[in-house]
């Protein structure tokens, strides 16, 4: 039986967990760096570098105990060597390489946005290639086609803010603390989601690319108002953003060909809301609607683990070298083309 071991440090979780090829986690621990950014309103990179330095070798050692194995019994180490904080990045790999080295265990490096593009796989077993896949999270807001384990073909991206970004910063304005985006999402069940005019950025372009900019600028500007509820401009904002993101997804669709499934994935997936108007959009479609489940959403080890799964599957495999650097940027598709205006987040 195929058993990977996965170190997720991109962020501000710090992730270990142990997946095998059947889908099944054996054994996973996340810690959460919320109180110490928390005072911040965001995640602040030195402080989650040095908490990674702190929590990674012993979550390691316990997921391990916690499975009653040792590196020994694993088939490969997978750990996240982009994109994402560069800091936190390196203390994922260079742990994940003096494992490697130490237990003579091959080394998969592993894509951040692939962990999550290949995650709803873990958790639908039915899911074959090729889907379509919004990936939403803090950092990445893309629409792409998964025709395999490392075939990506990119129909999206944005072109300032991503959603998630978006998210946290209305929570901010609205003095809802961090994280952003569950609190905003519990404050827009309270609102009217009509009460407030805001804009919808780039619908009706032709393009599929999105824009959140404009719309954080029109939150702000509701807020200092002084006209609307807190509860109000949270639903108005919420229902903005979910406009935006079916109309270029719609777009996108028609873009990229026949798929028979609509995934979504990343930490934004866990929004019943968004997940709601997305269903809605797959029926539409005649599509079959798919993500994992909201643990899997966020950043965690689970999916870098699968991710080496799926890797160490593929005929051609070969274990990555152990001087591969950290890459604080990293695109699934190398070769999208570029979108017009300042900012783009591959």
């Amino acid at each position: 039986m195929t058993l990977v071991l996965g170190i997720e440090s991109s962020c501000d979780e710090t992730a270990a967990a142990l997946v095998d090829g059947e889908r099944r986690i054996i054994a996973q621990r996340i810690a959460s760096q919320d109180e110490e950014h928390a005072p911040f309103g965001g995640v602040v990179p030195e402080i989650a570098a040095r908490a990674h330095a702190e929590r990674l070798a012993p979550m390691i050692e316990g997921v391990l105990a916690d499975a009653g194995v040792t590196l020994a019994d694993c088939d490969a180490i997978a750990a996240t060597a982009g994109p994402g904080l560069i800091g936190g990045v390196m203390v994922g790999l260079v742990s994940a390489k003096a494992l490697a080295m130490a237990s003579d265990t091959p080394l998969i490096a592993i894509n951040h946005l692939e962990g999550h593009a290949l995650s709803p796989r873990l958790a639908d077993a039915e899911l074959a290639f090729p889907y379509a896949l919004l990936l939403v999270s803090g950092g990445h807001c893309q629409i792409l086609r998964v025709d395999g384990v490392g075939e990506y073909r990119r129909f999206a991206t944005t072109i300032d803010d991503a959603l998630g970004e978006a998210f946290d910063k209305t929570a901010k304005i609205l003095g809802l603390g961090f994280p952003g985006g569950p609190a905003v999402e519990r404050l827009a069940k309270e609102g009217d989601e009509s009460a407030v005019p805001l804009p919808r950025p780039m619908v009706g372009s032709g393009e599929p690319h999105f824009s959140f900019a404009g719309l954080k600028s029109a939150v702000m500007r509701a807020h200092q108002s002084g006209k609307y509820a807190a509860a109000d401009i949270a639903a108005s904002f919420q229902k903005a953003a979910v406009d935006c993101v079916i109309d270029r997804l719609s777009i996108a669709l028609e873009a990229m060909g026949r798929t028979d499934t609509l995934v979504v994935a990343g930490g934004v997936a866990a929004n019943a809301t968004v997940r709601a108007a997305l269903e809605e959009l797959a029926e539409r479609h005649s599509m079959r609607f798919t993500a994992p489940p909201p643990k899997l959403c966020t950043d965690n080890a689970a999916m870098i683990a699968w991710a080496g799964v799926e890797r160490l599957a593929m005929q051609d495999f070969k274990p990555d070298p152990l001087d591969i650097a950290a890459r604080p940027r990293w695109p699934l598709d190398p070769q999208a083309e570029p979108v017009r205006g300042a900012g783009v987040k591959a």
